[in-house]
């Protein structure tokens, strides 16, 4: 180090000029140098109590050979589309899981899948791009194979969806194979926040269960969708037997008609719906219950929406044959 001479009299000794030492890095953690794998890491994350890991989902494989004791087949179907008018709008995408199940509901083999582009009459609006990423290039020539997704659909003893109002009709005017089939709601029909999760959005769900997945293209989400249902807890049955436990059950729909219109606030915070009358049913404020519940349900509209002891409210049953229909 050198010095110089203080204008009064006092040395001082020069600032170095030679680089500062630099501090050899922490070491990581000598637990996380043993680890040998990504699950291990990710479990010690998990364990910290400070890192929430989500896991690639990754698809179940389709068998030749599936397990016995699995004599139900169930359908997965997701499709994507041009729009939301079911009467105009087409099908852009379709995935297809087919999948064996038994008579309590426990998810067995994937015996088949199906996915494919089509191409539509006319271009798709941007907001499906946005949403999708689906754009005219990518269905520039692309057909579904109905004679494929027929030969799946023809087998199944169910057919579910996770917005089965809005892909059965799609569904039926592809092919009416899908007419003739019982179809189940994986969104409608599982008590989801009674499992603990916040929304019935499948991105919700599959977020909330530990996964992460490609959104929004429908082979990834039947697959996305399948996960979940097969998801096992602890403490309650899975939730594919929650839905095939409900898609058995005869269910009534009713309709609140000439409802007072200072109730439509109090129908909407039990559940009901508005329709517009365009499915062939009446204008009205409905709802669906399940069979054993239509009493306690007309006394309700008469003692606390009607406050009239004579009404008798339109009511139509339905089976998992007839719901979900346009």
């Amino acid at each position: 180090m050198t010095s110089q001479l203080d204008m009064f009299g006092v040395t001082q000794p020069l600032a170095s000029t030679a680089a500062p030492t630099r501090k050899r890095p922490r070491p990581l953690a000598k637990a996380l140098l043993t680890l040998e794998d990504d699950e291990a890491l990710a479990a010690h994350l998990e364990g910290t109590g400070r890192y929430r890991i989500l896991r690639k989902l990754e698809p179940k494989p389709v068998v030749d050979n599936p397990r016995p004791g699995f004599p139900h087949i169930a359908v997965i179907v997701d499709t994507e589309t041009t729009g939301l008018k079911k009467a105009e709008d087409e099908i852009i995408e379709i995935g297809l899981i087919a999948i064996r199940f038994n008579e309590v509901g426990q998810v067995g083999d994937v015996i088949g899948t199906y996915g494919a582009l089509q191409a539509p009459s006319r271009p798709i609006p941007a907001d499906i791009t946005a949403l999708t990423g689906i754009d005219d290039a990518m269905v520039l020539g692309q057909s579904i194979n109905l004679r494929a997704v027929e030969d799946m659909v023809a087998s199944a003893d169910l057919i579910i969806a996770h917005n089965a109002a809005f892909d059965r009709p799609f569904c039926e005017r592809l092919s009416p194979e899908f007419a003739s089939k019982a179809w189940a709601c994986s969104n409608a029909e599982i008590d989801w926040k009674a499992r603990g999760f916040e929304g019935s959005k499948l991105g919700y769900l599959v977020s909330q269960a530990g996964y992460f997945h490609d959104g929004h293209r429908a082979l990834d989400d039947c697959f996305a969708l399948l996960a979940v249902l097969d998801r096992q807890d602890a403490d309650a049955r899975s939730a594919f037997a929650e839905l095939f436990a409900s898609s058995q059950k005869a269910r009534v729909r009713l309709w609140a008609e000439y409802s007072p219109f200072d109730k439509k606030d109090v129908l909407k915070a039990r559940g009901y719906r508005w329709s517009s009358g365009d499915d062939g049913g009446p204008k009205a404020w409905w709802t669906e219950v399940d069979a054993e519940d239509l009493d306690a349900e007309v006394r309700y509209l008469q003692t606390d929406i009607y406050q009239r002891a004579d009404v008798e409210p339109t009511t139509r049953y339905l089976t998992a044959m007839e719901r979900f229909k346009a």
